[in-house]
């Protein structure tokens, strides 16, 4: 389960090289857990959707988890705002 998640097996630091090696146009977190490591702040104070810029990174959204224990907290509205995005950048 993404609660479970250790920071410490979390390798962000190689992730942000991988983004700027490859230069993704959006990103997608499935969890606001693993959003919540990447930017180093607690889950609670990370919203679903697409987030607000960095320059510096590619378009971010933050997803609800499609696992099944997250049931109780899930909405479509995040994905939508995904897809249009994508859709309207190519």
């Amino acid at each position: 389960m993404d609660h479970q998640i250790a920071a410490e097996t979390i390798d962000v630091s190689g992730f942000r090289a991988k983004i700027e090696n490859y230069r993704p146009r959006t990103i997608a977190f499935t969890s606001k857990k693993a959003a919540s490591l990447f930017y180093g702040r607690p889950s609670s104070g990370i919203a679903l959707g697409r987030q607000t810029r960095d320059t510096s990174l590619p378009e971010i959204f933050v997803l609800p988890s499609p696992s099944g224990a997250a049931s109780g907290h899930w909405t479509i509205e995040p994905w939508r705002e995904l897809a249009a995005w994508i859709a309207a950048v190519g």
